[in-house]
């Protein structure tokens, strides 16, 4: 999957270390260039040997609130299916927008909550706009699998009760570099952890928030 609004697709280096991890867990850590620990990165894991159990997947809603004049989360990790409400929680209104090939929509200027939430029913990458606050940006990464999730402030992203086997791994990070090919691993069923070093660019992913017209 690649991001069609100006972000290249990113590159790692891979290592294994020590299987210190949770029981019967596989824990992937997420470090940038610089050895730092990355939040906001993508992890997706495809079974290539079974389907995943319905028992993993997550529940099909979530939420991208606007509050602070900001999108938070910033990076969202949703299967498809999954229906998002956008809740404004600030005083002004917001208008919330994609062009993104996975996701075409608009959500016109509104307080509150919207009628209705949006149904992200394709696979693929949505950058997230607001028309009234230019700086305002955000992401929705849809993938097939029910096996993503985002790294946090740490870096780490954590999955439990996998079948044993073989899995294609994705990363991704809005702010990625250089193209990322997917990889085949194999989980023995046992705990076991994976790092990751991710080339990134580095910017202010939360600008502060503009005052003026639409604050």
């Amino acid at each position: 999957m690649t991001l069609s609004v100006g972000w290249t697709t990113l590159c790692l280096l891979c290592s294994f270390i020590s299987l210190n991890a949770t029981a019967n867990s596989w824990q992937f850590f997420i470090q940038d260039q610089d050895g730092q620990p990355l939040d906001d990165a993508v992890v997706e894991l495809i079974p290539l040997d079974h389907q995943p159990s319905t028992s993993l997947s997550p529940t099909l809603q979530a939420t991208i609130r606007q509050q602070g004049l900001n999108f938070v989360p910033f990076v969202s990790a949703v299967q498809v299916g999954t229906e998002v409400d956008f809740p404004n929680l600030d005083r002004t209104r917001h208008h919330v927008y994609s062009f993104s090939a996975a996701k075409v929509f608009e959500i016109q200027l509104y307080h509150d909550r919207p009628e209705q939430p949006v149904l992200f029913d394709k696979a693929g990458i949505v950058a997230l706009g607001c028309n009234i606050h230019d700086y305002m940006e955000a992401y929705v990464f849809i993938s097939e699998s029910p096996l993503l999730a985002v790294s946090d402030k740490a870096g780490l992203v954590q999955f439990h009760q996998l079948t044993e086997g073989r899995y294609q791994l994705t990363i991704w990070h809005p702010f990625q570099q250089q193209e990322w090919m997917p990889k085949e691993l194999s989980y023995d069923g046992g705990s076991a952890q994976l790092q990751f070093a991710v080339e990134v660019q580095h910017r202010p992913k939360q600008p502060t928030p503009q005052r003026g017209f639409g604050s």
